[in-house]
């Protein structure tokens, strides 16, 4: 008869934690953060079909990073939580807090009961009346729950990436302001021999949640919208004008 081998539960959660944060680190960067006006998601992703920033209700986003198939069942089952309840009692009702628990409770099972963990972070994002009081609830694979102070960074890198927003943060910002420092942060890594780099707009799924609207006030910044939000190319300096020095050497000759 085969001898089975011993695991212990210690090594086998070491073991799919470091899985899980292999496969996440190597997914492209999400910055969520609260400005004056709403919540700003920037995203860098090469697919303009497959999104990773949603509406999950009316003044409720959602961002993840990861695995794409994974999130979007996680996207979806809460829409439907959120669907279910605003039905059932009132729209008002719907928070962001709730939801965030719920996708920490799921991954966590996940987690702990299923061989493979799923190999995703998310973001649950609601708006509030004040930028101080928006909500950004991170949650992770193994089902840890943390709620971000203003900003939050996920994929791989994130710690470079929250020491960029950390240092240009503030909730009077503007919303050209905001997306600026997103996509500073974003441009901060993934440069050759460690430089910047330059995200276009190509590169880049854009969405805010809008404090003025009433109702759903989720939106997507494209196309002439977003390119108005990106920085000027800065001007190539003009080689001095020698003409007026060739025409006094002409004359003195």
């Amino acid at each position: 008869m085969a001898m089975q081998f011993y695991t212990s539960p210690e090594q086998i959660m070491r073991d799919r934690s470091e899985y899980a944060r292999k496969n996440i680190s190597r997914g492209r960067n999400t910055v969520v953060l609260s400005y004056v006006g709403g919540v700003i998601f920037v995203a860098e992703n090469i697919s303009s079909t497959l999104h990773k920033i949603s509406e999950l209700y009316d003044r409720i986003g959602f961002a993840a990073v990861g695995r794409y198939n994974e999130f979007e069942n996680l996207r979806t089952a809460g829409v439907r939580m959120a669907d279910t309840r605003g039905f059932a009692y009132d729209r008002r009702d719907v928070k962001a807090k709730p939801l965030a628990q719920a996708y920490a409770q799921t991954l966590g099972a996940i987690f702990t009961e299923q061989t493979k963990p799923f190999e995703v972070e998310i973001c649950v994002a609601g708006v509030a009346e004040r930028p101080e009081d928006d909500e950004l609830y991170r949650c992770t694979y193994d089902g840890s729950i943390n709620d971000e102070p203003g900003y939050l960074v996920m994929g791989g890198q994130a710690d470079r990436l929250s020491t960029v927003l950390k240092d240009g943060h503030h909730f009077d910002a503007s919303l050209a302001e905001a997306f600026q420092l997103a996509l500073k942060a974003l441009n901060s890594i993934g440069g050759d021999n460690g430089k910047q780099r330059s995200l276009g707009p190509e590169l880049l799924e854009v969405a805010v949640l809008d404090r003025e609207r009433e109702g759903r006030v989720f939106r997507r910044i494209s196309g002439a919208a977003l390119e108005a939000l990106l920085p000027e190319p800065e001007a190539a300096d003009e080689p001095a004008d020698d003409s007026d020095d060739a025409e006094e050497s002409a004359t003195e000759d």
